[in-house]
């Protein structure tokens, strides 16, 4: 009896055996198994049953996957095709630019050729004017000189010779006269001027009326126009023909900038000979 006590009193678990079995029936029943007790062949089939279904979803989703890869080839192909029609349109538009530069390039040295070559043929024009007065009366000189000579006789008397000086005199006297009325050439010149205002709120026609009202001799106003400049801002072109003997830039540019109320400044945009 004292050994049944012992046992009595001692905590050992009897039953765990069924608690065991309740616990994997739990489990089974929440993992879709019936409760209801089974053979040990049939659990074995059924086992067999939902490996063979495990595997036909691992087949179905291999399937799918490679599907999938299949399409996105497809997708690459069109990927790399548009790539390639684009890296020929960018190497269509390189090329264009590049003709667009040689063509501008080639403009402005047809540019500069023509602006170096207009100032050099004014001079020479000069030059060949003033060259032509200066060399007609020379041979105006020579050829009276020529015919002086003609008429003077070494050998003759002395009515002869005073005939020949008075002969002579007329003939200076004519001369003389017909050089003063030969018409002189003035050498004369084109000027365009740049005339700018302080701001967009300045009165150009007023700037106009001033730039106009310098007048003097051998000074003659002509056409102008306004030319934007930026910001709303607009300067005044004006041209000017000059007599390069009376007027000149500088006397341009004192007399237009005393105007401070309506200019800031004047250039010379352009100068030519006539």
């Amino acid at each position: 009896m004292s050994g049944l006590q012992c046992l009595m009193q001692d905590s050992v678990w009897f039953d765990k055996p069924r608690y065991d079995e309740a616990e994997r029936r739990f489990y089974e029943g929440m993992n879709g198994i019936t409760h209801s007790a089974q053979p040990p062949q049939e659990r074995e089939a059924s086992a067999i049953l939902q490996d063979i279904a495990k595997a036909r979803q691992n087949i179905q989703k291999s399937l799918a996957g490679t599907s999938s890869s299949s399409t996105g080839g497809g997708d690459q192909t069109d990927l790399v095709s548009r790539m390639k029609s684009l890296e020929m349109e960018n190497q269509s538009l390189h090329k264009a630019v590049n003709d667009l530069r040689s063509m501008m390039s080639k403009m402005e040295s047809r540019l500069t050729v023509l602006e170096k070559a207009k100032p050099t043929a004014s001079p020479s024009y000069a030059q060949a004017a003033k060259t032509v007065v200066v060399q007609a009366p020379k041979k105006v000189e020579v050829k009276e000189e020529e015919e002086d000579d003609d008429d003077l006789d070494l050998f003759g008397d002395d009515d002869d010779d005073e005939e020949a000086e008075r002969l002579k005199a007329e003939r200076v006297k004519a001369y003389t006269e017909k050089k003063a009325k030969k018409p002189v050439l003035i050498a004369k010149s084109s000027i365009l001027l740049d005339v700018k205002p302080w701001d967009d709120e300045t009165d150009m026609a007023k700037l106009e009326e001033c730039v106009r009202s310098v007048q003097t001799d051998g000074l003659l106003w002509g056409a102008s126009k306004l030319v934007p400049v930026g910001y709303g801002i607009k300067k005044l072109q004006i041209n000017c023909v000059v007599e390069d003997d009376k007027v000149g830039t500088d006397y341009l540019e004192e007399e237009i900038t005393q105007f401070e109320d309506y200019v800031q400044s004047v250039d010379v945009a352009a100068f030519n000979k006539i």
